[in-house]
């Protein structure tokens, strides 16, 4: 994992590990106790989330368990006493509320560090006087792009309803879908720019690599693989031809 320095998680654990003890004997708050009880449930949480470069920006496991922490904090705010008491497994119930907001907490950080990256300007100065030579500034804007579509959420409770509200602003999405779609039909063939349109849902509903090989009669034992070889091939073609001056505004 990314800067993770295992002494300071065992620093950490103990640390909890001796707030239980204190906890049980009463030394803190009814509130306080149920944040020390439910750190545990924070990095089990924030050990779920990849933290590579693509998938976390510049957060490391760290930043996750910080983020997890604080969002844990805000939900023990917001417990209904009533409705957890009034479940049939009320231990289960506050569990499954606190890690839906702590894993809303950690995916929201992620977002705000990797969707509304900002680059210096000096930096956005040399960019524009390289002549077309970097492709850096293409290449960051359509790994961006694409791994932030291809996000999977394993349940109707992970979505992006159930998550704590992020009032931060976003890019009107019909816009870019419509702007990647007029840069993927001028730099693709027919094939690449259906299969990558498909994949991650641009104009029509997502479709798996096996639903796309059967719409385009892709045959074969292992066409659901070579329609993966197709989407990862035009993502770099894109990065290869698209001009930066055509993504830099987005940035």
């Amino acid at each position: 994992m990314k800067k993770y320095n295992v002494q300071n998680f065992v620093r950490f654990k103990k640390d909890v590990e001796d707030s239980l003890i204190l906890a049980s004997k009463g030394k803190y708050s009814e509130r306080d106790t149920i944040i020390i009880e439910n750190l545990e449930l924070v990095w089990s949480v924030a050990f779920s989330f990849s933290t590579s470069d693509q998938a976390s920006g510049v957060l490391s496991i760290n930043d996750l368990l910080q983020s997890g922490a604080e969002g844990l904090i805000y939900a023990v705010n917001r417990i209904d006493w009533n409705v957890v008491e009034e479940s049939e497994d009320p231990e289960k119930t506050l569990k499954s509320f606190l890690s839906k907001r702590i894993r809303g907490a950690i995916r929201r950080e992620i977002d705000i560090n990797r969707g509304n990256m900002r680059i210096p300007e000096y930096k956005l100065n040399e960019i524009r006087k390289s002549n077309g030579g970097d492709k850096k500034i293409v290449q960051m804007f359509f790994n961006s792009i694409f791994s932030s579509i291809d996000i999977k959420y394993e349940n109707d409770e992970d979505s992006f309803v159930m998550q704590i509200e992020d009032k931060s602003e976003k890019y009107n999405i019909d816009i870019i879908n419509k702007y990647l779609l007029g840069l993927m039909k001028t730099n693709l063939s027919s094939r690449e720019y259906d299969v990558l349109r498909m994949s991650y849902g641009l104009d029509c509903n997502k479709m798996t690599a096996k639903q796309i090989a059967v719409k385009l009669n892709i045959e074969g034992t292992a066409s659901y693989v070579r329609v993966s070889q197709i989407k990862r091939d035009a993502i770099d073609t894109l990065i290869n031809t698209v001009d930066k001056s055509q993504v830099l505004d987005f940035l």
